[in-house]
């Protein structure tokens, strides 16, 4: 059993390794213009807003507090269960997060979604809002290329080319943090 266990965390190692190479190189571009918008949001006295279903909603309230804690910009994501299960019930699952971006966005601020798998009915309707009002947000998702989500803003996107649920996340994580830090331009400081 520890030597099967081994093989399965050395292999999986790889896998993540070869994921954040591929990506961060593939998508440098991407990266760096994330880190640009939200430079540029704050400087905008704006806000950046990020949310995420399941895991990407635990990503997403990392990111939001170590952005305001750190690195000292405006950030907020929906994870306050009396929120989520208010706007739900009152307007549907699928439409809860739309409302709330409708709440709590304005021209000045910058949104981040995140969908493992680009089909999240409720991210993609919150999408639809934000492109539809022009307002600036940014993808990252993962399986399929040609996802829903993706295909709504393609541009301001990173796709991570994975089916695996938790290696997509750690991506996506990796990639979120990583900015913060460039934000702050260094990678160890007092927390």
């Amino acid at each position: 059993m520890f030597l099967k266990n081994k093989k399965f965390l050395t292999k999986y190692t790889s896998e993540v390794q070869n994921l954040l190479s591929n990506t961060t190189s593939d998508y440098s571009s991407e990266i760096l213009n994330l880190y640009k918008l939200i430079k540029e949001t704050d400087k905008k006295k704006g806000k950046v807003i990020i949310f995420g279903n399941g895991g990407s909603a635990a990503t997403s309230s990392h990111f939001s507090v170590d952005l305001m804690k750190n690195a000292k910009i405006k950030s907020l994501n929906f994870n306050e269960a009396d929120f989520i299960t208010c706007l739900a019930n009152d307007f549907g699952h699928d439409n809860w997060v739309k409302k709330a971006f409708e709440f709590n966005t304005n021209k000045s601020d910058f949104s981040i979604l995140l969908s493992t798998s680009g089909n999240s009915k409720n991210v993609i309707n919150a999408a639809n809002y934000l492109k539809r009002k022009k307002f600036n947000f940014f993808i990252l998702t993962g399986m399929k290329f040609d996802n829903s989500l993706k295909k709504i803003n393609p541009t301001n996107s990173i796709w991570v080319n994975s089916m695996a649920y938790n290696q997509i996340e750690i991506v996506h994580h990796f990639i979120l943090l990583a900015i913060i830090d460039m934000i702050i331009g260094k990678s160890v400081y007092k927390a």
